[in-house]
């Protein structure tokens, strides 16, 4: 504006020198011709202003004389404003990628419970499709009597475990609901479906652990008590030694339940490792003799080892998986059948060790269940020669750790065939062959 008051007042003095000069009239012309001029130049910088509104981002155009202090601080703001806009999508984007990284999920809800947004954990524990689940009702999504009853209160202390599917699609989740924002909902889902089964077995692990230990504690505390109260001349030498050699057969009992015990969560708790060369024959050997004392001359052993054939592991926990495999085959053979062991080359290049009984075989419906803890086929058999329940778990886990599998197969009646297959990585180089250079390690 000032730059206007002075170009007006510039003409204005130059009419009058003119006028003064050559004539009012010429004068008067002169005036008039000058704001002519300037009414002109205004409307070509007006209608440069209006180009550049049209493409607002843009620079304002150089040179628009009194619009230039108008324009300039109003551009700074428009950009100010612009990279503060960009700023801020930044940072919802990264909220939003953050909330997507969530182990959790997570679900924003209008107040009429209507989903808004949710992220890929929220659809894959929910089932959801954001496309095509936006804007309906979170109780017409997640159809439940016990979230709906959840979802109904107007506080929420405590979160739901919600129990969807069946069988083996089953799922457990814990939600939980909370008040966010102005008459909004936020809602935050988790899978605990692995933390609910592993409590499960937890319980089942204690309850049948009292289990176990109650059997042969009764017995040893009946006889105590008998003892105790006995006289001394009430029993005879031999009945005294009955007595003792019953009450050693049941610590022996527990004994080898905690040792087995000590050994299944020394196998779940340490970590793997490598090791190195084992020969299985050796160890197989050491296992065969204990087996045999077990059997006492009952059963008859046919042996075929591979001396050569090596892996790569740890001998203790080998020789744990083989003892349990050879120990399940005498207890339940009957007197005069066979065992056979087989130490042998597979056609992939790994290797198996098999066990094969002709005892008295395995319900079809109980081999996958043989390797659960204390599960038993034959509970009256497997009490009746020590047996603690452990020894094919174990050799399951000794045979994971080994990259390896535990392979079971049984006719009723007629016996059963366990073998451990360890892969082709497993297996050792010959002696006086190379080892094979291990497979470089793959970038991350």
């Amino acid at each position: 504006m000032s730059k206007t008051l002075v170009s007006i007042a510039l003409w204005a003095l130059g009419g009058w020198l003119l006028g003064a000069w050559l004539g009012a009239a010429t004068g008067w012309a002169v005036f008039a011709l000058g704001l002519l001029m300037m009414v002109l130049i205004s409307g070509l910088q007006l209608s440069r202003i209006a180009r550049w509104v049209r493409a607002i981002d843009e620079p304002p155009p150089p040179s628009v004389g009194p619009w230039d202090e108008i324009l300039a601080p109003i551009y700074r703001k428009l950009k100010q404003n612009r990279l503060d806009l960009q700023d801020r999508a930044r940072n919802f984007h990264r909220a939003l990628l953050a909330a997507e990284a969530l182990p959790d999920g997570a679900l924003t809800l209008a107040p009429d419970k209507s989903l808004q947004w949710c992220n890929q954990t929220a659809a894959s524990h929910l089932g959801l499709d954001l496309e095509r689940d936006r804007g309906h009702s979170i109780l017409n999504i997640v159809r439940a009597p016990e979230f709906a009853r959840y979802a109904s209160q107007d506080t929420w202390d405590q979160p739901l475990i919600l129990h969807l599917g069946s069988d083996m699609q089953a799922r457990t989740l814990s939600l939980h609901l909370a008040p966010y924002g102005v008459g909004q909902f936020l809602m935050v889902t988790r899978d605990i479906t692995q933390i609910e089964r592993l409590e499960n077995t937890r319980k089942d692990f204690v309850a049948n652990v009292s289990h176990e230990m109650r059997t042969p504690l009764t017995v040893l505390l009946g006889f105590v008590e008998t003892l105790q109260d006995l006289p001394d001349d009430a029993l005879t030498e031999a009945q005294r030694r009955h007595y003792l050699d019953l009450m050693a057969q049941q610590a022996h009992n527990m004994q080898a339940l905690v040792a087995d015990l000590l050994t299944l969560s020394s196998l779940e708790s340490t970590p793997n490792q490598e090791g190195g060369p084992v020969s299985i024959a050796a160890l197989s050997r050491t296992a065969q003799a204990q087996a045999q004392a077990l059997s006492g001359g009952q059963h008859v052993f046919d042996v075929h080892l591979d001396e050569t054939l090596r892996i790569r592991g740890q001998d203790t926990e080998l020789a744990s998986a083989i003892g349990n495999l050879l120990t399940n085959a005498v207890r339940y053979t009957p007197a005069g059948g066979t065992i056979t062991v087989r130490w042998e080359p597979t056609p992939d290049g790994g290797a198996a060790y098999r066990v094969l009984d002709t005892g008295i075989g395995i319900d079809p419906t109980d081999i996958p269940r043989l390797t659960e803890r204390f599960f038993r086929a034959d509970r009256g058999r497997s009490r009746a020669t020590g047996g603690t329940g452990l020894g094919l778990a174990i050799a399951k886990h000794v045979a994971l750790r080994h990259e390896a599998t535990l392979d079971i197969q049984s006719t009723l009646g007629k016996g059963s065939v366990f073998s451990i297959l360890f892969p082709a990585a497993r297996v050792c180089a010959p002696a006086g062959h190379a080892e094979p250079a291990p497979p470089p390690a793959r970038a991350a």
